[in-house]
């Protein structure tokens, strides 16, 4: 169980249609444990973005988590940091930290934030 200890930030592009819909798809799966994750909508946020560390263009092209000792996991990492609180997704966070997986998956995700990013997806 989580506690007010354990809250996790998530940085996420509030203008971002797919971003939303991965939100709402985790905080339906989450369940209550969804209840200790804050989501933080990046959008015309550039200042607090850089007050926790953060390069805003970073921050678009890269999921950025805030553990609850204030340290910023980003890409993959903050995936599996977010997808291992949640029961039923902590099979898959496993999976995509093995070393086979996890460098073709950022890859695969680079490319897809960066067809997003140029308005072709």
């Amino acid at each position: 169980m989580t506690g007010p200890a354990d809250k996790l930030v998530v940085f996420y592009d509030g203008a971002c249609p797919a971003c939303i819909k991965d939100r709402r798809r985790y905080e339906k799966l989450a369940g209550k444990t969804g209840e200790s994750v804050e989501w933080f909508d990046i959008t015309g946020r550039d200042d607090v973005l850089r007050r926790e560390g953060i390069d805003p263009d970073s921050a678009l092209r890269e999921l950025h988590v805030k553990d609850s000792e204030g340290t910023i996991h980003r890409e993959i990492d903050a995936y599996i940091l977010l997808m291992s609180r949640v029961p039923v997704l902590k099979p898959l966070a496993w999976l995509i930290g093995l070393p086979v997986i996890r460098p073709l998956l950022a890859r695969l995700y680079h490319a897809w934030v960066d067809r997003r990013l140029s308005g072709q997806g």
